[in-house]
């Protein structure tokens, strides 16, 4: 899918302008310029832009500090910099602690303030969704920081949490972190098929929490070939680009109910954007900039 020209930081300050930005890489496929620049001129903020910052690795040292250096108020960040920016932050919020990830961060004073809005983005989506029944057990794919944030929300909600990942150390220590932070433990195991159908069995909700899908790779699905889904399940897929993705044609044919990360992606900005300018976010018209441009 074509994406319009997207905003990207030169390198330096912008004069009478107040910069925000997405840190990670590759950034190219985001919409996450166009949500927020859209929210910036609803609310009056003309001075304020938000631009994409593409970060390798071995440039997230110099960037941050150059972030600082040309004023920005402050950036998101994404894969595959979550964990890393915490190294960086002279204070953080709960959700940042127990996740061990950061995507928002807010410049205060010269000093780095970071907050993780996946956990809250990631409820509100599910509420959009219909929810599932309280305690109800679920499956999260991946053990990244997406995963990390979707796992906390549901353990802090008092979800039974089955995390599977195709490198199942990593699944451990995600589940390890969590510990000392959720109510209930965190269940963890290797990504297999018939693991995996077990676990759906006695689960309402399967959440992706890996790229396996994302655009340009639609062919992608995370399942395990032959999985079968049972119709019970609520089946979020956190990628929004593209919208309607493999897993997600997987599920609506076996029955299953279904969500897309648009929502997420939209209520993540929408805390976002609150943090960094304390103006109330105009959610409608942040969703509304995107909805058209995720297929």
């Amino acid at each position: 899918m074509s994406l319009p020209m997207q905003p990207r930081w030169n390198g330096g300050a912008v004069g009478g302008v107040r910069l925000t930005g997405l840190l990670g890489y590759p950034v190219g496929h985001s919409l996450s310029p166009a949500m927020h620049n859209a929210a910036f001129a609803c609310c009056g903020l003309d001075d304020w832009l938000y631009v994409l910052v593409p970060t390798p690795p071995d440039r997230f040292d110099r960037h941050v500090r150059t972030l600082m250096e040309a004023g920005f108020a402050g950036w998101n960040v994404t894969v595959p910099h979550k964990q890393r920016m915490l190294a960086y932050l002279h204070e953080m919020s709960d959700e940042v602690r127990a996740v061990g990830a950061c995507n928002t961060v807010r410049v205060q004073d010269g000093r780095l303030v970071g907050f993780n809005t996946d956990v809250v983005g990631f409820m509100e989506g599910m509420v959009a969704a219909g929810s599932i029944a309280p305690g109800a057990g679920a499956v999260v794919l991946g053990a990244g920081g997406a995963a990390r944030a979707v796992a906390y929300a549901l353990a802090s909600a008092g979800h039974s949490v089955l995390v599977l990942a195709r490198r199942p150390q990593q699944a451990a220590e995600l589940a390890g972190a969590l510990a000392p932070f959720v109510p209930v433990p965190v269940r963890h195991d290797r990504l297999e098929r018939s693991i995996l159908e077990a676990g759906l069995a006695d689960a309402q909700l399967l959440v992706n929490c890996t790229p396996a899908g994302m655009w340009p790779h639609e062919h992608q699905t995370p399942l395990p070939d032959g999985t079968r889904l049972p119709a019970h399940l609520l089946v979020y897929d956190l990628i929004y680009n593209p919208r309607r993705t493999r897993l997600l044609r997987q599920a609506h044919a076996a029955g299953c109910r279904t969500q897309d990360g648009l929502e997420m992606l939209v209520r993540q900005g929408a805390a976002a954007f609150h943090i960094w300018t304390a103006c109330p976010p105009p959610v409608a018209v942040m969703r509304q900039a995107v909805a058209h441009l995720s297929l």
